[in-house]
């Protein structure tokens, strides 16, 4: 919504909002565009009326806003189809969907179209350090549909509209990068995930493109539903239905350079700040991508090694006494597996100290704790966040780490015991889809260092 609310600015509209708890770098943000932020929900929001009111899926029925909106007949929308009506309808979409990895995915795409002169419009989930904005409106060149990079988002849409947030956005060039079961408050199971990116599919023209991870069973599945668009799979490794395929090179095994094939053949080589043979596959997906909107596959791989990355995935905050503090936004058991694999490969034997806060509606649900302490396995130290109210009894994720397992119900709390633990040369790698109490700054605070302006 924040995106949102830079994309109206951009377009010449006066943009107020209101939320709860907004954090950086989304506040930071939005103050930088001034536009002013009131918190909270009350009805004198809508005082002066606006013209429009552009509805978040966080609002529910019962908010006093929201009542006073329907009583008083304010023309209303919500964010995806506001963006398709105002935005969208005259450009080429660019839509990244999946469980995972859609937003580096959608900033490394941004990126390579940048790169090549194109100026792409975007809305993404984070903010991309080579644009240092989650948004932008992008240029229209004469005579061309001006791309536009979203990252297409499962979610449902809002209150009035229980359809997945991307079925607005009618792309021309898809990517699929996976499919897991997730937002477990919503969707009862995974068949009825597959049936909302079924319904994506159904949105592409029969002259686009769809790019899909060719080694996803339920892709397959979801695929199997019907599809009436060209498609060109990607996979880590080498598939009977990946087109593009990657595999590491350069001497190193953190995929931090890796050689891109097109249909086992090398078309080049990446290197570039990045970790993990979960970027190397988003790598993958966005060259294809790039390459359906015109962009060169040579011309794409040298964008990549400019590539800044993305703040809050695997972002280093700070170094205090030769302790390392990354932030990344991983809360799903296989993006926390696969985030720790990677800063494995890179930091070698040693410690890993792993800092989880379930802040999801799936996570807090409890839905994925069977498999939360394997996906922890692969660091040698773990802290878990549990309050009071997190909904389900924490105690065998704990267990199932043989000894290496610690909660703590507080953060002021954690970051206090956490600091003395954690000893020179070790990597703390806290893990969070929002704020986490500021955890970050009170860490490196207690490690001695000063706290970043970002976490103040």
């Amino acid at each position: 919504m924040g995106g949102v609310a830079a994309i109206a600015r951009a377009a010449g509209h006066r943009v107020t909002g209101s939320d709860r708890n907004v954090y950086p770098p989304m506040s930071t943000q939005l103050e930088a565009l001034g536009i002013e932020l009131i918190e909270g929900y009350d009805a004198a929001q809508l005082d002066p009326a606006p013209d429009v009111v552009v509805v978040g899926n966080v609002m529910t029925r019962g908010q006093p806003v929201i009542e006073a909106l329907l009583e008083r007949g304010i023309p209303y929308a919500s964010g995806p189809e506001w963006l398709s009506r105002e935005v969208l309808r005259d450009r080429w979409v660019l839509a990244v969907a999946g469980t995972h990895g859609k937003t580096t995915t959608s900033s490394l795409l941004a990126w390579i179209l940048e790169h090549a002169g194109l100026q792409p419009g975007f809305l993404i989930g984070g903010v991309p350090a080579n644009f240092q904005t989650s948004a932008r409106l992008g240029a229209a060149p004469p005579g061309a549909r001006a791309p536009f990079v979203i990252e297409a988002d499962e979610y449902d849409t809002a209150f009035f509209d229980k359809r997945a947030k991307f079925v607005h956005y009618r792309p021309r060039t898809l990517i699929l990068n996976n499919l897991e079961y997730d937002h477990a408050d919503i969707y009862p199971d995974v068949a009825a995930i597959e049936r909302q990116f079924h319904h994506l599919v159904r949105t592409v023209p029969g002259g686009g493109l769809i790019l899909w991870n060719a080694a996803d069973e339920h892709l397959k599945e979801t695929l199997a539903m019907g599809c009436w668009t060209p498609r060109e799979g990607f996979a880590g490794h080498a598939t009977p239905e990946a087109h593009w395929t990657g595999r590491t090179a350069g001497g190193v095994d953190d995929f931090s350079c890796f050689e891109v094939l097109e249909l086992g053949r090398p078309v080049g080589t990446v290197r570039w700040e990045l970790i993990g043979a979960h970027n190397m596959e988003n790598a993958l997906a966005a060259i294809a991508a790039a390459r359906h909107a015109g962009v060169t596959v040579e011309s794409a791989i040298e964008a990549l090694h400019s590539f800044a990355g993305v703040a809050r995935r695997m972002q280093l905050r700070g170094e205090v006494n030769g302790v390392r503090v990354y932030d990344d936004f991983a809360h799903h058991p296989t993006a926390i597996a696969t985030t720790i694999d990677g800063l494995r490969r890179r930091v070698g034997s040693a410690r890993i100290v792993a800092v989880l806060e379930p802040r999801s509606n799936t996570m807090r649900m409890g839905v994925h704790r069977d498999s939360l302490a394997r996906s922890l396995a692969g660091a040698d130290e773990v802290w878990l966040y549990t309050p009071g109210d997190l909904g389900w009894d924490p105690g065998a994720v704990l267990a199932g780490l043989a000894g290496r397992g610690h909660g703590r119900g507080d953060v002021a709390a954690l970051a206090r015991d956490l600091a003395r633990t954690l000893r020179p040369g070790d990597h703390a790698l806290i893990m969070s889809n929002g704020g986490f109490g500021g955890l970050h700054g009170k860490l490196l605070a207690e490690l001695g260092g000063a706290v970043p302006p970002q976490t103040r």
